[in-house]
């Protein structure tokens, strides 16, 4: 019998608005005011000083490991800049300009990155996820979420961010197709930042793109110039308009690169070259749109110093707040504590000189030193 095409050969566009030069396509150029073009920029630089500033406070010390973001703003910045407050975000563990620009105040954030519990903890009013550090464990959450705004018939969108490395993973096939199973209202938002880890793109899939996988659960993918904050801004738009207006969910891969470590506790020297950094620095976000307000007469006269100043206000404000409790450690793993846990809890409250009880329970009097299965024994 003859084969019959079911479906004809599918196509991926690619879209660019503003080139390396800062060159831009006025035919695709997005509506948007000065003052949002003063926004975007002030956002991404925002991003970036913050991100060189968490750097330098890693290297000494006063922060522990996070992934940077250099080179990645656009991506973060012109997504996010198209959500409502009553929207919902849902990052990964790279996010920090989109989440800044959310309104997570910058000292809660380096709490988080420094231990403390009450840094990933969102405000009451927040629809906002808090950061997920296992990788694409949070996209199915994601489209939970999307789910119930669809179930309760609330006007809201969900934007969830991930990069490349999470498309290998089950997690991001299975929420892809939920959300085309349900038409829910979410927005996929991919960072193809070329390096999951010390894995290059090539290596993780044989696709020419990530937006094509869309095709396959039957909702839209589109590639966008990761770098060009316009481009990546009338995408999302355009997802997010047609999500809220109840025409399911979209995939938009933005093609950016991470200019600097996958975390502080990365060395990239040892599996890429410096002329692909190098080839990727002329590509720069922040500077091909400084270049474009450049030439509109649209920078703002001490914008950096007034950035950095910012900055250093939530240093100061983080490290004035006093030590962390490190009994919390103990909290939020059970809803009832077992014996073994407790009395691990009040050996180290007695080595802190003391502390409350774990939820108002008294630590047995002698428990069995036998540790159970799977939980180490505790030195005493």
């Amino acid at each position: 019998m003859p084969r019959i095409t079911l479906e004809p050969r599918f196509q991926v566009e690619y879209l660019s608005v503003l080139d390396s030069d800062g060159n831009l396509d006025t035919a695709l150029e997005p509506k948007l005011s000065e003052n949002d073009l003063k926004a975007l920029y002030r956002a991404m630089l925002l991003g970036r000083r913050l991100d060189e500033r968490m750097v330098r406070l890693q290297r000494q010390g006063r922060v522990g490991t996070f992934a940077p973001i250099k080179g990645q703003e656009a991506s973060q910045i012109g997504s996010a800049f198209t959500l409502r407050p009553s929207d919902w975000m849902v990052p990964s563990f790279r996010e920090t300009a989109a989440m800044v620009w959310r309104g997570w105040p910058i000292d809660k954030l380096l709490h988080f990155f420094a231990g403390r519990l009450e840094g990933g903890q969102p405000a009451p009013d927040q629809h906002d996820l808090p950061i997920t550090i296992p990788v694409a464990t949070q996209l199915p959450h994601a489209v939970g979420l999307a789910y119930a705004v669809q179930y309760r018939g609330d006007d809201a969108v969900v934007m969830a961010y991930f990069g490349d490395g999470a498309t290998s993973e089950g997690d991001f096939h299975e929420a892809m197709n939920f959300a085309g199973v349900w038409h829910v209202p979410v927005v996929f938002v991919c960072q193809n930042n070329q390096w999951a880890i010390s894995v290059p793109l090539k290596k993780q899939t044989h696709s020419r793109t990530i937006a094509q996988k869309a095709l396959a659960y039957g909702l839209p993918g589109l590639q966008v110039d990761g770098n060009d904050v316009l481009a990546v801004y009338a995408a999302a738009r355009e997802a997010v308009d047609r999500a809220r207006a109840g025409d399911g969910p979209t995939l938009i891969e933005c093609v950016t690169y991470r200019l600097g470590v996958h975390t502080t506790a990365d060395d990239p020297t040892k599996y890429r070259a410096e002329e692909e950094v190098r080839m990727w620095e002329q590509k720069d976000p922040l500077t091909r749109f400084r270049i474009h307000l450049e030439k509109r007469d649209l920078l703002e006269t001490g914008l950096e110093q007034r950035v950095d100043d910012e900055i250093a206000q939530a240093v100061r404000r983080f490290e004035a707040a006093p030590p962390a409790d490190p009994l919390t450690m103990f909290e939020h793993a059970y809803a009832t504590p077992p014996p073994g846990l407790l009395a691990q809890r009040d050996e180290m409250a007695a080595r802190e000189h003391a502390a409350p009880a774990l939820d108002g329970q008294q630590p047995p009097a002698p428990v069995d030193a036998t540790p159970m299965r799977g939980q180490r024994r505790t030195r005493r």
